[in-house]
């Protein structure tokens, strides 16, 4: 008997056929999320893209191993968007690699002419083991490195530090955060080992 398909994923076959850059196994991409440059995105393997998640990036956007975009995010933008192993993206997270001058000193919007554009544009990082809660934006060019936590709603602009938690608008230090799920990852990447 075949194995049935998760109801509202593409299956395998489907996926193959969205013309994705590549993609792992046990990819479960919502039925309702908007791929634009579908050649451009990797995903590798264990990953969930919920519902209304919205994928856009001429520069590329790569999806590491055990993530997950929950409902509503968007990555988009003309640099490159890196997603670690298992970061997590709590609903409504936005990440921008390009980002219009919003100063008055320029006109904005893709529908302008570039000559008459100012637009910034930088790669964005998200570590392995990063959290961003509910409605974070994060700017072009920010790395959040390893083990970030950022709390709901924040604007990190900037570069952070790894193994912190930030919260706010801009995102600022609340304190550091554990490590100890490193041991948990070391028991499933064993495990992982042990079943191929």
């Amino acid at each position: 008997m075949a194995e049935r398909e998760p109801v509202g994923y593409y299956s395998d076959t489907e996926l193959a056929q969205l013309g994705l850059g590549a993609f792992g196994e046990d990819v479960l991409l919502s039925r309702k999320a908007s791929l634009y440059s579908p050649r451009d995105i990797r995903i590798g393997n264990h990953v969930r893209i919920d519902d209304f998640c919205l994928l856009s990036g001429s520069g590329g956007i790569e999806i590491g191993d055990y993530v997950h975009l929950a409902a509503f995010c968007d990555l988009f933008g003309v640099g490159l968007v890196t997603l670690g192993d298992f970061a997590n993206l709590s609903a409504r997270v936005s990440i921008f690699s390009s980002s219009d001058d919003f100063s008055g000193a320029h006109m904005s919007n893709p529908m302008v002419p570039a000559e008459f554009t100012s637009v910034t544009v930088g790669p964005v990082t998200i570590g392995k083991h990063v959290i961003l809660g509910a409605s974070t934006v994060v700017l072009p060019g920010v790395e959040v490195p390893d083990g970030c936590a950022v709390g709901a709603q924040s604007l990190v602009k900037r570069d952070l530090e790894p193994w912190n938690i930030y919260i706010g608008s801009p995102a600022r230090l609340l304190r550091p955060r554990s490590m100890a799920l490193l041991s948990d990852e070391a028991k499933l990447c064993a495990r992982d080992t042990d079943s191929t």
